[in-house]
Parts: structure tokens; sequence; C-alpha cells
């Protein structure tokens, strides 16, 4: 099929790659665009997109004749591995050791072989600013030999689906055809209102229970907002690392991975307790996890190699200044968060609600992440993530089977990514949350389709 020969009586075709769970699939299908091509290098998602599609999904895109196998078509589609650019991973862009970050030229050979009509990708919005927006700027650079592009950042909470989750969209069109002349994304600026509560299935059997451990920690941040509210001091709105109360090691200049053993002498650490040891390697077990390492590691700047980020400099400030002010009601409270089986991370509280007379963590969306726990109000999920640790508890809803809270459930995942409709999805909510985790948001790519693909073309 030739681009130049367009009959509108024919679907447009689309191939899916790095299709997951099928995201664009469902999708495009339902404008009556037809998938000839669909690749997942996962086995067990290839075998599901099968189940669920009726069609062969090939596996690694690299390894794939694309000249033979990858049949003519109107659209390429691709959620491209995000890893190489997330804040989340290590970004290393197009040099990532592991080859995903060269992914992005596999697309453009497709592009060059067989020029179709439109392109539409997606990725994390990091992929904008990676190195200096220089990623960026070859991505674009290459696209443009071929297509006019079009991109912008869009969440599902901008229409009103309860997620946050920012994602680049990146659309185009063949320059030879006309190029984009009359698109627009869909519009997102206004403020939509949306609830967590539509999305949940209160009769859902097949969940996740809070171990009790779990309950215990979130007993124990209750009372420290229930300390805070009867002392009438406000929460504060920087991330709680209550691991700096009554610390004193030196945290401005070099940071105590530098510092000799005689500077780190007669300081305290974690939550005040004197620096002991024997050694260097003792003193610096007696800080915070996070002041132990080595700034160097995750530091580009040489000018401040040996310090602390600004933002960790700050946040150590503003613990230690808020416990030398109140002190006095939380001497005793910090005993219970020293408590055995309390982790790092679970030391930290993130409290994104805003100001409340009486702060109840049981009305919220609760999720344990590695920077601390994170409090928000019940109006969108956080962006569903890969590690089920992180899976966001609902605390007010209770179970059939007489529980009161649980984590989120993989029906409710699908419905946060408009899966809904899906036959079938991953059997453990381990596979399911890093599958839906990995996939592009049905309704975000509808609305964007909606305005790229010609109603006359449909």
């Amino acid at each position: 099929m030739k681009n130049s020969d367009i009959n509108n009586n024919i679907p447009l075709k689309f191939i899916d790659l790095f299709a997951g769970l099928g995201g664009f699939h469902l999708a495009l299908e339902r404008f009556g665009c037809e998938c000839v091509f669909a690749s997942e290098i996962n086995s067990d998602l290839r075998q599901l997109y099968e189940r669920n599609y009726g069609m062969p999904c090939a596996g690694d895109i690299t390894e794939i004749d694309i000249k033979k196998d990858i049949p003519a078509h109107d659209i390429l589609c691709a959620g491209f591995p995000c890893q190489p650019f997330s804040k989340a991973g290590m970004q290393g862009g197009f040099d990532d050791e592991q080859g995903r970050g060269n992914l992005f030229y596999r697309i453009m050979d497709i592009l060059c072989e067989h020029t179709p009509e439109y392109v539409f990708l997606e990725n994390v919005p990091n992929l904008k600013s990676h190195d200096g927006g220089n990623t960026y700027k070859v991505i674009a650079e290459q696209l443009n030999t071929l297509y006019d592009i079009a991109d912008d950042i869009i969440s599902p909470h901008h229409f009103g689906i309860p997620q946050h989750r920012t994602r680049i969209y990146i659309v185009g069109r063949l320059k030879s055809l006309g190029g984009l002349q009359d698109f627009h994304f869909p519009s997102h600026e206004g403020k939509t209102d949306s609830n967590i509560e539509s999305i949940l299935i209160p009769e859902d059997e097949d969940y996740m229970s809070i171990r009790p451990a779990t309950r215990r920690h979130i007993a124990v941040w209750q009372h420290f907002l229930n300390i805070l509210s009867e002392n009438n001091v406000s929460i504060p709105t920087f991330p709680i690392w209550a691991m700096e109360f009554g610390a004193t090691y030196d945290y401005k200049g070099r940071a105590p991975y530098f510092q000799t053993r005689k500077q780190l002498e007669g300081k305290r650490g974690n939550f005040g307790q004197p620096i002991r040891g024997n050694s260097k390697d003792d003193y610096l077990l007696c800080l915070p996890i996070y002041a132990q390492d080595n700034p160097c590691k995750r530091r580009s700047d040489q000018d401040h190699k040996f310090s602390f980020p600004d933002w960790k400099i700050q946040y150590i400030a503003q613990n230690r200044k808020f416990y030398q002010e109140h002190q006095d009601i939380l001497q005793d409270w910090i005993q219970e968060i020293q408590q055995p089986g309390f982790e790092n991370s679970h030391q930290k509280l993130e409290w994104n609600c805003g100001h409340e007379e009486h702060p109840n963590m049981s009305t919220k969306i609760i999720q344990f992440r590695a920077s601390g726990i994170r409090v928000k109000l019940p109006t969108y999920s956080p962006a569903l993530v890969l590690n089920t640790t992180q899976i966001p508890i609902i605390p007010w809803i209770a179970t059939p089977k007489g529980e009161h809270g649980r984590y989120m459930t993989r029906r409710e995942a699908a419905k946060l990514q408009c899966m809904e409709n899906l036959r079938e999805i991953p059997d453990t909510i381990a596979k399911a949350f890093r599958a839906f985790g990995n996939a592009v948001n049905v309704e975000v790519v509808r609305r964007i389709a909606d305005n790229l693909i010609p109603e006359d073309r449909r």
C-alpha cells in the first residue's frame, strides 16, 4: 500500500511496538483501525496479548526482519522503554548499557522502511529534559527527516481519570502528506475534578492484605499527627525525616563520607544517638542511611561533588529546626518510631494533604515509597509503579472478608489505565501492577487519536 494512494474506505492499519497490555490497541480499535503487527519482549505479556486480541505477537523487535516480517501500515505506535530516561532509573539515555535507549533507532529503521503516514509515541516526561535536552533534540531531529511532529505532556487526571501519571506524547504525520496542519492536542488546561472512589470495587475479594507491621507504622505516624493537632502545631509542608530529630552531625560543606573520624567524634547521628565505634565505618553506620553514602556517585556538578545536594541540605535543616522547636512534645513519640521492624523509608512522612484541623490518615490514600510514606487526598492515585511495595493503600474501604483497609486491586488498576474491558489481565498482583505500570493510558491515547485521525479515515 502506497501512502499516496489513500483510500478512505479502507481501515487504517497500525503496528503496536513494545505492546505490553495493548493500550494503543484498545484505543485505536475504537476508531475502526486494524492492528497488523505487534511486538512485545516479555513472554507472559506476549501470550496474554495473543489471547486478548486474537492475533500473533512477535518477540524482541531487534530480532525481527523489519522488511519481511512487518507489513505495510498507516500508524506506528510505540510506548518505547522509558527506563533509560526515567528519574526513577539510572537515566542512561541512549548510552543505556542494556541497549534500551537505542530502541528508538529501531523505531526509526521501521519508519524509514515503511514510511507510515502517522507516528504515535509515548514516554516519561523526563525524556524532554534528559541530558540537558540533548536526548529529545536527537529524537526530534531524526523524526523530522520524515515527519512534522508535535509533543505534549499529559496525565489522565487532566481528563477526570483519578490517576496522576504525566507522560510525554509525540505524534507526527508525513511531511509529504501535508504534516500536522490542523492537529492540536486535547485541551487539558482547566482543572478537572476526580475521585478515587470512581475506580474502587469494594466487593473485590482478590486483594493484598495490609500486614500488621504496616498497620502499626501507620498508627505511629497517626499518633504523630495527633500530637501536632493537640498542640496546635501545623503539619510541616516539607518531608518529615524523623531520623534527624536530635542529630548534630555536620551536613553542610563536606558530606560525612568525606569528613575525618575526628570531625565525626562527639556528634549525634540517627535519632540523636551518640556516634560511637572503633572505626570511621562504625561512625558512618550511626548516621541516617541517606547521610552515609558517597554523594560523588550521583553528582555531576564537580564544584560541589563532595557535598550533599542542596535539596538534602534544606530538608535536614528544616527537620532539625522543627524538632528543636517541638522536642518537648515529641520526645516520647520518638521511642515509638525507633521500634524494631521500622524500615528506614517508613521513618519518613510526606503529608500532601494541606492543612487539616484533625488530620486523619485513614481517609487518605497511603503509599509506602522509597522516599517515605506518602499521604494524599482521595482525589487521584499516584502513578502506578512496578513494585508491589508501592501499591496504594485504601485505608477506609471495608472488604468482603471483614478487614478494614487494603491495597488497590488488579481490577482497580485496570480501571485507572482505562483497561477494564480487557478479557484477561496478569494473574498475580505483582505481575499485574508491573504491566499496568508500564502501560499507556487508553483514554489519553484515545483523546489524542481523536484529534489526529480525520473523521473520514475512520
